[in-house]
């Protein structure tokens, strides 16, 4: 096989292939003496079809099938013989494939860059750091409280809080529109789930009394032929609801894992998993600052390839967040929507990958049994849950790559430097310590909706890059 080499323009390269004929025409004529055993003709016996009259019928489609494969297979040993490594599927093209002569071929791909590390030295980070205080705990337990809330029917006029059940009627200029009639809906009066105005209409009713207002649509409104509009609602309180919160007893504290220990032990066990939560909260506000500076310190020429790779996995997990709310048709959305967040995706992962190579990281067997240990913590059998991991390859990778992206962040802490940030349990949790921090997570979450079930957070594209890179 003879391969050459040429650089069309930045990262892409163009291999020129040839095969020689020996090797082609060998490989073409043992598949069609294979084949000869099988092919049913007129005329001819099973198995007894001469090779000739086989040649004459299929040798064009065999040809065809084998110059395929071979292609494939020389592009693989072609680069590793030029030790090039490719950012994404070649582009092929036959030059010669005719009976007699070499088989020549082209391939086109990308390259990866090669990336030189800047001076991690460079890299400054803020750390947040809070306690959790007894006002903090008491808040939380009351939102726990809250989200376990029941509702008892009440013979009385509806109040802020309520939870009401109505029929509703409204018209526009006297006439009615449409999703402006509604039967048996239920919301909580004064929590935001109707316009203020309809909210305000209904408190001061009991079951069964019936009023007209007016309700005048917010400017905003999504529905630009109500927005700002003043209509006419014709409504009826058909139940009136109060909620009951649950007391704080043995029954509720099992509810939330604690069987034992009553109150003191329910408090503790939710003062700890606040001190988790915010320190996780710390920790992804640290790696995202770690991931944006990275970014910045580095400029790198991308392969065309992965970007646009990248680009489409974003549309996916954003059509996917837009189905799991309800969306019933996602819009066109072009691809230069997700063009800076795919670049810088890409980029960091690359650097990344960088940091891996040059500090020969791997991913920490203790560190990986402990995510697993904590992911598993909600699941009634956490063993199972950590089995069924280690049973899995592809799931088990998922969590030793978040591990070994942690493992870099912490490589490029030992040289940055790090100023600690007194704050609060509800400011670092929030993101509302960092502004630019909690800024560009809310972006990245609307361009991407990336949810994931090991790192919610923005992460870098891990990209599979040989470990023996010396090439560009």
């Amino acid at each position: 096989m003879q391969v050459s080499v040429e650089t069309t323009s930045g990262l892409e390269r163009r291999l020129t292939i040839v095969v020689p004929s020996e090797e082609f025409e060998t490989q073409i004529t043992t598949r069609l003496t294979d084949a000869r055993g099988k092919v049913h003709l007129p005329g001819f016996r099973p198995g007894k079809v001469p090779l000739k009259e086989v040649r004459r019928r299929f040798g064009r489609s065999v040809r065809v099938e084998v110059a395929s494969e071979l292609m494939e297979s020389s592009f693989a040993n072609a680069v590793q013989q030029e030790e090039l490594m490719p950012a994404g599927q070649p582009s092929l093209e036959v030059l010669k494939m005719d009976p007699g002569i070499d088989l020549e071929f082209t391939a086109t791909f990308e390259v990866f860059p090669s990336v030189a590390l800047g001076d991690l030295g460079q890299v400054e980070v803020v750390r947040p750091e809070g306690e959790i205080t007894d006002k903090d705990l008491k808040e939380m337990i009351a939102r726990l409280r809250e989200q376990r809330k029941t509702h008892e029917e009440v013979e009385r006029a509806a109040k802020q809080g309520d939870q009401v059940t109505v029929d509703f009627q409204g018209r526009l200029e006297g006439e009615l529109f449409e999703a402006g009639t509604g039967e048996d809906v239920e919301f909580s009066v004064g929590q935001g789930q109707m316009i203020e105005d309809f909210d305000e209409g209904v408190m001061g009713l009991s079951a069964g009394e019936s009023r007209e207002i007016d309700a005048t649509f917010p400017d905003d409104y999504q529905a630009e032929n109500l927005a700002g509009k003043t209509v006419q609602f014709a409504l009826t309180v058909k139940k009136v609801a109060e909620e009951l919160l649950p007391e704080l007893d043995d029954a509720f504290f099992a509810q939330h894992g604690v069987e034992e220990g009553g109150l003191p032990a329910f408090k503790d066990d939710v003062r700890q998993n606040m001190q988790r939560e915010m320190e996780a909260a710390a920790n992804n506000q640290v790696k995202q600052q770690v991931m944006d500076q990275l970014h910045k310190l580095h400029s790198l020429q991308l392969p065309h390839a992965l970007v646009h790779r990248e680009i489409h996995a974003l549309k996916d997990q954003m059509l996917q967040q837009m189905q799991m709310y309800g969306s019933a048709q996602a819009p066109e959305m072009p691809d230069d929507l997700f063009q800076e967040q795919a670049q810088r995706r890409v980029s960091v992962g690359l650097v990344v990958n960088e940091i891996i190579k040059s500090a020969e990281l791997e991913a920490d067997d203790e560190k990986v049994r402990g995510r697993l240990e904590e992911m598993a913590q909600s699941y009634p059998d956490p063993q199972q849950v950590i089995e069924w991991y280690y049973g899995n390859p592809e799931q088990l990778e998922s969590v030793q790559m978040a591990v070994l992206e942690e493992q870099v962040v912490e490589h490029v802490l030992e040289a940055a430097t790090v100023d600690v940030l007194k704050s609060s349990y509800t400011d670092i949790v929030s993101g509302k310590t960092l502004p630019e921090a909690e800024e560009e997570a809310v972006e990245a979450d609307q361009n991407s909706g990336e949810a994931d079930a090991v790192d919610d957070d923005e992460k870098a594209v891990q990209v599979d890059v040989p470990a023996d890179d010396d090439s560009e």
